[in-house]
């Protein structure tokens, strides 16, 4: 029996040993509707599998252009794979992409339930957007152009701090984050066989935030710009600053959390070139960073 537990746990190991992560930035953008930049959304890849953080606007054409049914080099990223998704927040650059994620990737084949992670309020925004489109969903399920049955459906799962997810492949664990007057804003981290990766959301700095990106392999992490932010009126510095990490508060928390990469998303420049955000914060940092770009992929 002995020997046997032990080759079961060799087998395990080496199991693990070959597992792949990868992040993919599909939307990289803000409320503001740049055009190289769809809204925020993030997926995560654990041996062939994607997990997406957040759904803004462009997410699903986003995801195609990696696809490997459209040429691209993920399989994972094949519209009918596209079955969980966990949300940080219900603004609405975080959410809009919604129907299009679910009820085209339902459409493209999927057969299982939605699966929907996210904080109070998920549940009611889940089951308006399947009213919104009932005659679609009902003319695909009865008319002539057929879908599976059960693929329409979207399992909602209202969240709060803790582990909220686990499988053989990932541990997510939810934390709360600082952002304005939001009750219920979520950072996330994920624990895979070969990685650990946090991503903000939309935060201000907090202490618990920094604790959780810790020694992590990634943190995704959203950023203000202190120049444009100096350009603002005292009212919209104000506002910002409550609900926003500024580029020299990012590098004051990642100078402490070390973590192995820092990607920047979700850039507040205010019409000020990108790149100015970037340059801050290696300013006061000296680890790695990168400004991530739309279909961005890190490993």
């Amino acid at each position: 029996m002995r020997t046997l537990a032990l080759f079961i746990f060799l087998v395990l190991v080496s199991g693990h040993s070959l597992a792949r992560t990868q992040v993919v930035m599909l939307g990289t953008g803000t409320p503001i509707p740049t055009p190289n930049r769809s809204g925020p959304a993030t997926a995560i890849i654990v041996n062939g599998k994607a997990y997406i953080v957040d759904f803004g606007p462009g997410i699903v054409r986003r995801a195609a252009a990696l696809s490997k049914e459209y040429g691209g080099p993920l399989n994972a990223l094949n519209v009918d794979q596209l079955g969980i998704a966990f949300l940080t927040h219900l603004h609405h650059d975080h959410t809009a992409g919604l129907p299009d994620l679910v009820y085209t990737s339902w459409t493209h084949g999927r057969e299982d339930a939605f699966e929907l992670y996210g904080p109070p309020g998920t549940a009611t925004m889940a089951t308006h957007v399947a009213k919104a489109w009932q005659e679609d969903n009902r003319y695909r399920l009865y008319g002539l152009e057929p879908a599976t049955p059960s693929g329409w459906k979207i399992n909602a799962h209202e969240i709060a701090e803790g582990v909220v997810y686990a499988d053989e492949l990932v541990t997510v664990e939810a934390f709360k984050v600082k952002h304005g007057t939001w009750p219920n804003a979520f950072g996330y981290r994920f624990t895979t066989p070969d990685k650990v990766i946090v991503i903000s959301g939309d935060a201000a700095y907090d202490p618990k935030l920094e604790a959780m990106a810790t020694n992590a392999d990634i943190l995704i992490h959203e950023v203000v710009s202190e120049a444009a932010l100096n350009q603002r009126s005292e009212f919209w510095q104000r506002y910002h600053r409550s609900n926003h990490t500024t580029s020299y508060e990012l590098a004051a928390l990642a100078s402490r959390a070390k973590p192995a990469l820092l990607i920047l998303y979700h850039v507040l420049v205010f019409g000020l070139e990108d790149e100015v955000v970037l340059q801050e914060v290696r300013s006061r940092y000296d680890g790695e960073v990168i400004l991530a770009e739309d279909l961005d992929i890190f490993e």
